[in-house]
């Protein structure tokens, strides 16, 4: 499998593989903390006529997670509406002729909010992240099916976990409680995400790439 160091070699690639005139979906899958939607956004703002459309607006809404009793789960693989998250990555790979609209998440509020991405119709290229992009249990190989080829983003282990606390801390939570969540809900999504690697067309060794960094 390809370890990519080399932003330029990112971009090229998408660009190869839009030359048939094909809307092209990237997806970018990795463990929780491990730069994911940073790729995704500096990908997108990359390329010409690209859009991001983060999976993360199909987390469950936290009333429907407290209904099903996995409120304090939330980020595991049962708490998105895995179904919808497929069926718009097949709209937007097969409809060019309409605006599609996509949900983004709020981190502010923790909810997802409805119709707040377009993606035009003369959009070339779409950018998705998520933790379960490769996961082999329904409907998640359909997600993988609808996307043109899905990159596994990783960042060595101290680094990602001390920035996955930070961003929980960041969002509210107090320090103890943020360690506590990384170590009982983000790292078990982790070992389910980790084991899904072999099937990535592409590794991103996201510290090598620099794109993180203030000025990249």
């Amino acid at each position: 499998m390809d370890i990519a160091h080399d932003p330029q070699m990112l971009s090229d690639r998408v660009t190869a593989l839009g030359t048939g005139g094909t809307r092209v979906l990237i997806g970018i899958a990795g463990c929780p903390g491990a730069g994911k939607s940073t790729a995704a956004a500096w990908l997108a703002r990359t390329l010409d006529r690209a859009v991001q459309v983060p999976m993360d607006g199909y987390h469950l809404a936290n009333d429907e997670l407290v209904r099903l009793g996995k409120r304090g789960r939330k980020g595991a693989i049962d708490t998105f509406d895995g179904w919808g998250y497929r069926a718009l990555l097949e709209r937007i790979a097969a409809d060019r002729e309409a605006v599609v609209y996509a949900p983004e998440y709020d981190r502010r509020v923790e909810e997802p909010v409805a119709g707040s991405i377009a993606v035009p119709p003369e959009t070339a290229v779409v950018v998705t992240e998520g933790n379960y992009l490769l996961d082999d249990e329904g409907p998640w190989p359909g997600v993988r099916a609808a996307l043109t080829e899905v990159w596994y983003c990783e960042t060595p282990e101290p680094l990602r976990l001390a920035r996955l606390v930070a961003r929980h801390e960041r969002f509210g939570k107090s320090p103890e409680r943020a360690r506590s969540w990384v170590a009982e809900v983000d790292e078990r999504n982790a070992e389910r995400i980790r084991a899904a690697r072999h099937r990535a067309d592409l590794v991103i060794d996201f510290e090598a790439l620099g794109i993180g960094r203030p000025g990249a």
